[in-house]
């Protein structure tokens, strides 16, 4: 495929583009010292995380409407909370805490790959991350993004078809002009299922050394890279 052909990229966000485990430990780690919690970050980190694909199977299955990330963010911080005993935080606590998603740091080679890239293609998200989100970690760690999709404009989680179709949508293309880039197969078989082109983009360590799940790519993807940098060399930026 010419890369001609495309127009714009897409990108999921968590463990794509930025580290979410380092930066939710030490975000914790950061407000939870100051209370006089010791806790094992990583692990709090990790639990937390845990939670994120199960929150969303009520939206999915129907049984449950479309509610923001933040929302099911913070109904999981709940519960990881109890389970490391961790109490006596006000409402203005918890929000801050929560509001740890929003300024997760990028992986060492996001935004220089991600600059450049913006020189030739169209360049946004499609995470399930909501909006406020997505600006507000754009903002805090300079992503040069032109435009935000995903769940929240679908009002529907990924791999939902409707989620990656309506940002398409959105930009006015077809499928196979825009290039749906992540580190995660299922996501992208789930873009490469509705006509999208797609990127893997390896985040080997996006669990810790010992990640046994996503170390590579699984399937034939229009584009395999080591990353961001790498993905702007194969794309000609």
């Amino acid at each position: 495929m010419s890369d001609l052909e495309l127009k714009a990229l897409v990108f999921d966000v968590f463990g794509t583009v930025v580290d979410w485990r380092t930066s939710i430990a030490n975000e914790v780690s950061n407000q939870l010292k100051n209370k006089g919690f010791d806790l094992n970050w990583l692990a709090f980190s990790e639990a937390w995380r845990a939670k994120y694909q199960p929150s969303m199977e009520g939206v999915r299955s129907g049984k449950r409407g479309y509610v923001r990330l933040d929302v099911l963010h913070l109904e999981n911080l709940m519960e990881v909370l109890e389970e490391f005993k961790v109490s006596g935080l006000s409402s203005a606590e918890l929000d801050y805490l929560n509001k740890a998603w929003h300024r997760l740091k990028p992986w060492p080679d996001s935004v220089s790959g991600l600059q450049r890239l913006k020189k030739k293609f169209i360049i946004g998200t499609m995470s399930n991350g909501n909006v406020a989100l997505m600006v507000n970690m754009a903002k805090h760690s300079d992503l040069p993004w032109d435009v935000i999709l995903g769940a929240e404009p679908a009002q529907a989680y990924k791999p939902d078809p409707k989620t990656y179709l309506t940002g398409v949508e959105w930009l006015g293309l077809q499928p196979d002009e825009v290039l749906m880039c992540a580190a995660h197969n299922k996501d992208l078989v789930a873009a490469r299922d509705q006509g999208l082109k797609t990127a893997f983009i390896a985040r080997p360590t996006e669990y810790g050394e010992n990640q046994s799940l996503d170390i590579k790519a699984e399937h034939e993807f229009d584009y395999i890279t080591t990353d961001m940098n790498d993905l702007a060399d194969q794309l000609g930026c």
